[in-house]
């Protein structure tokens, strides 16, 4: 998507925008985010959107432009309507249970139960034991929530267990044949 920097970020009416000393700040229902801008952009507020601009026309405020612009806009999204992150556990015994909003303990084949500790913004739904729903307002944290989770116990292709996203899909790969002569 060639020029997404240039692209408006829609700001909606319960969501209050501040552009100061380098950085801007979201306030919403859901909570409050705050973002450093990188010195090669410029960001502005227009006609009730937030506009971002490249100050220089290098390659490296080339690279940034865009990935502001799509910052600014989770952060948007994030303190309006949150994000979401649905995790799903396969395997005999496999099942995690929440202790208290502070974290998740794992039960994933290993001789020992794994105690996950969540960051602070990140809460998590647990459903039959074997579905996870991570929940937060920063889509980054919550991204990188999810895949050290997901690390814990990769999904196997042979077996199929393990942890693995809700609308991820494992190919399956055939095991050995026994003894072929």
């Amino acid at each position: 998507m060639a020029g997404i920097g240039r692209w408006p970020v829609p700001v909606p009416d319960k969501v209050k925008v501040s552009v100061q000393d380098g950085k801007i700040a979201a306030q919403g229902a859901k909570g409050q985010l705050e973002v450093a801008i990188d010195p090669c952009v410029s960001v502005e507020m227009k006609d009730g959107g937030i506009v971002v601009a490249r100050s220089e026309e290098t390659r490296r405020a080339k690279a940034i432009h865009g990935m502001t612009r799509k910052m600014i806009a989770n952060m948007v999204e994030g303190v309006s309507k949150g994000f979401t992150r649905t995790l799903e556990i396969s395997g005999v015994g496999y099942r995690a249970e929440a202790v208290g909003k502070v974290g998740v303990q794992f039960s994933l084949g290993y001789s020992h139960p794994i105690l996950f500790q969540l960051p602070e913004g990140i809460q998590a739904k647990i459903e039959r034991q074997t579905v996870i729903t991570l929940e937060g307002i920063d889509k980054q944290l919550l991204g990188e929530v999810a895949v050290a989770i997901r690390r814990l116990r990769p999904p196997d292709p042979y077996k199929a267990k393990g942890i693995k996203y809700a609308e991820e899909t494992i190919r399956r790969k055939a095991g050995k044949t026994a003894g072929a002569k």
